[in-house]
């Protein structure tokens, strides 16, 4: 059914399919908790192609320009951050890429940081360059990452393609898993509360500012796996960061 979905049908509309996937037997079910249709941030969702000789998907990874460009502004002062990371934070912001280090030979790094003041966009550089993350470790103060703003849809891309085709040697979880898994991953860098609703980590992820990055650290492979999202959620004190690499 939500293979159905990811492709745009509108099952809701369905009486004979709405009825079965709404009923008491299948609401324990983990796919049940998501959204009969494709959300905002969905958009059209990268599937992979299937012809006579084989197939291709898209591999949107790597950070993207599309977003303008995140100017560091090295004059403003960089707000001390302690670090939040729990075991079960954790496992939700990675849960879009953990197959590529289950199946193959990713690295994963997913934190979370409370910052003692908000920050703004230009400062976002800085902040990264700050948390002494694995994935960025070696840079310099002149050698910032390289940071975008980007719409939630773009993260959203990523952490699904990421989810449903794999890394460099598996081939992920398919769509509908792979769907859940992007939500879950998500709603674990937006910071939603463990047991929101849908239709809560849909708000929260709107309400968050998002944030793609890259950086040439040894830590990422730099073939054709990598991913850098940061998160800042609403109030600009909180910060979730999900860096992913893979190599074949």
């Amino acid at each position: 059914m939500h293979e159905l979905v990811l492709r745009g049908l509108d099952v809701a509309e369905m009486p004979g399919i709405a009825r079965w996937a709404t009923s008491p037997h299948w609401s324990h079910h983990p796919l049940g908790w998501l959204p009969l249709s494709l959300s905002v941030f969905e958009e059209e969702p990268g599937l992979p192609s299937y012809h006579a000789r084989g197939g291709s998907w898209s591999i949107p990874y790597g950070r993207s320009d599309d977003g303008p460009q995140t100017a560091p502004d090295r004059t403003a002062e960089v707000p001390p951050a302690a670090e939040t990371t729990t075991e079960s934070a954790s496992g939700a912001i990675a849960a879009a890429v953990s197959n590529w280090a289950e199946e193959s030979n990713g690295r994963i790094e997913a934190r979370t940081f409370e910052l003692s003041a908000p920050v703004r966009a230009p400062v976002v550089p800085s902040v990264l360059a700050s948390l002494e993350l694995e994935s960025l470790r070696g840079l310099t103060s002149s050698d910032l990452a390289a940071v975008s703003s980007c719409p939630a849809a773009q993260a959203w891309r990523l952490v699904f393609a990421a989810a449903s085709t794999g890394g460099a040697y598996n081939h992920g979880l398919r769509g509908a898993y792979g769907r859940l898994a992007a939500w879950r991953s998500l709603a674990g860098l937006s910071g939603a509360a463990v047991h929101a609703s849908a239709a809560e980590v849909e708000h929260q992820v709107l309400e968050c500012d998002w944030y793609s990055f890259g950086a040439a650290t040894k830590w990422f492979e730099r073939v054709a796996w990598d991913i850098g999202l940061a998160a800042v959620a609403p109030g600009r004190r909180q910060m979730a960061v999900l860096a992913a690499t893979d190599t074949d």
